[in-house]
C-alpha cells in the first residue's frame, strides 16, 4: 500500500518484520510467575498502601502522597523542561532505599556533570546507560533497586520484536515488560517519555492505559516557573499541580505559588484584578491581567494566554449583550500572570473586572480579589471550597474579596479579619469597584 488510508500520505508505510519468542516474551519482565485463580471479594486481605517519599514535597503531593509500591509512573514533557533533572533529583534525594538510574540518551559522564551541579550526596544511586531490556533486567538482578528510573521509554528496546527502537510495537512491548517487572517484583517504576509537536505522548495511547499516574511536566521557556500536572493517577487525586523554580542548581520547591504570581507594585495599574483559585487541594491567588483598546485595523483582536479564548468570548459577550458595555469594536487582550494556565470558572470575576478596569482606565483596588463564575445570564454563580479561597486571600493581608451571594448561606464570615462580600450580578460588581 503506497498511500496512508489515516493521514492520506505517500510512502509512509514503513516495514517491521515481526519475530516473536513466545517462550522469551512470556517470561520478559517476569521475576515471579505464581499461579493465578479467582478469589472472592470478601476472601481478598485488605493490603496497606505503603507509600515512599521521593525527598520532593511538591512531587509527594502530586503523586498523593509518594511512591506506592509497584507503582508505574508516566512522566512527559516538552524537551529542555527539565524532565530529567527532576528525576535525576529524586534519584539523587531519595532516602533509604538503592536507585537505578537508566538512562539511554545520556552517557554515564554526562549524568555525572549534572549532578555534581545538582549537589549530590547519595552512595545508593546506580547509573546505568543501557537501551536493550533483556541487560536491563539482568543488572535489575544483580543491584536489587527499590526505585527505578527509566530515561527515556522510546529508547528501549527489546529483542523480542525487531524493529527500531521508538516505533510503537517497541514501546508498546518494552512498557509492558516494565510494567510486568514492577508489578511482580513491587519495585516502583519511573518512565519518562516524550511528546509529539501536537503536545500529546509520543507512543501508542495504550502507554498511557497501562501505567498506573500520567504527570505532565509543563512550563513557558521564558519564565523560570514549571508546573507538575496529575493528568491521571490510581493512587490519589488527577488534579493536583506541583510547582518548581528552575535554577542553576536544578529544580527549586515553591512551597507558596501566591506570592510569585502576583506582582508587586508600588503603583496602582487599570488592567488588574486578583483571583482566588485552587488547584486539586492548593489554594493560591494569580493575577489577572487585561488591555482593552480600541481596534486599529477595522477588526477587533481577541487574545489570551494563560485563559482558554472560546470563555473569553463568552465573557465579553455577557458584558455586550447583558450588562451593556460596548466592547465589541475594541481590541481585547488578557494575560494570567506567571505563564501558568487557569481552567478553574472561579477566575471569571476577576477577569471582567480587569476587562472593565482597562476600559475605564481606572485600578482595581489593590487590597481587593475576586472569586465567582459569571453565568451567560450575568449572575454571579457560587464556587466550590469558598471558605480555603477566603483564607488564602487572607493569609496574603488582602481586606476584601467578592464571592457569591450564594456562597454566603451557612457561611460564618466572622471568623475572618477580611471583609467578605456576596455580588449577584455583575452590574453589582461594577458598582462596588468603580462607584
Amino acid at each position: 500500500m503506497g498511500r496512508c488510508t489515516s493521514c492520506g500520505e505517500w510512502n509512509t508505510f514503513v516495514e517491521e518484520v515481526v519475530q516473536r519468542d513466545e517462550n522469551t516474551a512470556k517470561n520478559a519482565g517476569n521475576f515471579k510467575t505464581t499461579e493465578s485463580r479467582p478469589h472472592r471479594l470478601n476472601e481478598i486481605s485488605q493490603g496497606s498502601e505503603q507509600r515512599t517519599s521521593t525527598g520532593s514535597g511538591e512531587l509527594d503531593r502530586v503523586l498523593g502522597g509518594g511512591l506506592v509500591e509497584g507503582s508505574v509512573i508516566l512522566v512527559g514533557g516538552e524537551p529542555g523542561i527539565g524532565k530529567s533533572t527532576l528525576m535525576l533529583q529524586v534519584a539523587l534525594h531519595v532516602k533509604g532505599i538503592r536507585v537505578l538510574y537508566i538512562s539511554g540518551e545520556e552517557s554515564e559522564q554526562q549524568i555525572r556533570m549534572r549532578a555534581d551541579r545538582l549537589g549530590h550526596n547519595d552512595p545508593d544511586c546506580f547509573i546505568l546507560t543501557e537501551t536493550n531490556t533483556q541487560s536491563i533486567f539482568q543488572h535489575l538482578t544483580t543491584v536489587e533497586p527499590g526505585l527505578v528510573i527509566v530515561d527515556s521509554i522510546q529508547t528501549l528496546q527489546t529483542n523480542i520484536i525487531e524493529s527500531s527502537a521508538g516505533s510503537i510495537s517497541q514501546i508498546r512491548e518494552t512498557a509492558a515488560e516494565m510494567q510486568r517487572y514492577a508489578k511482580t517484583t513491587g519495585v516502583p517504576v519511573i518512565l519518562i517519555g516524550h511528546i509529539t509537536k501536537e503536545g500529546l505522548l509520543a507512543g501508542p495511547k495504550i502507554l498511557e492505559h497501562m501505567v498506573d499516574t500520567v504527570l505532565q511536566f509543563e512550563g513557558d521557556r521564558n519564565y523560570g516557573y514549571r508546573i507538575l500536572r496529575a493528568i491521571k493517577n490510581r493512587f490519589g487525586s488527577a488534579s493536583e499541580l506541583g510547582i518548581f523554580e528552575m535554577r542553576d542548581t536544578g529544580l527549586r520547591e515553591v512551597s507558596n505559588p501566591s506570592e510569585i504570581l502576583i506582582s508587586q507594585r508600588e503603583e496602582p495599574a487599570s488592567g488588574v484584578a486578583v483571583a482566588s483559585t485552587i488547584e486539586g487541594i492548593r489554594p493560591m491567588l494569580i493575577e489577572v491581567q487585561a488591555l482593552v483598546s480600541s481596534a486599529a485595523y477595522g477588526t477587533p483582536q481577541r487574545s489570551s494566554t494563560g485563559f482558554d479564548i472560546r470563555r473569553l468570548n463568552m465573557l465579553l459577550a455577557v458584558l455586550e449583550k447583558r450588562c451593556g458595555f460596548r466592547l465589541g469594536a475594541k481590541d481585547v487582550f488578557l494575560n494570567i500572570a506567571g505563564g501558568i494556565r487557569v481552567d478553574d470558572p472561579a477566575i471569571d470575576m476577576a477577569v471582567i473586572s480587569s476587562i472593565l478596569s482597562s476600559n475605564e482606565d481606572t485600578p482595581v483596588d489593590q487590597q481587593i480579589c475576586f472569586a465567582g463564575e459569571v453565568g451567560l445570564s450575568g449572575e454571579i454563580r457560587p464556587v466550590n471550597r469558598v471558605e480555603q479561597r477566603i483564607a488564602e486571600a487572607e493569609k496574603l493581608g488582602f481586606r476584601q474579596i467578592l464571592v457569591s451571594r450564594y456562597n454566603l448561606k451557612g457561611l460564618k464570615t466572622g471568623k475572618w479579619a477580611i471583609k467578605v462580600t456576596g455580588v449577584g450580578k455583575v452590574e453589582e460588581v461594577f458598582g462596588i469597584l468603580f462607584g
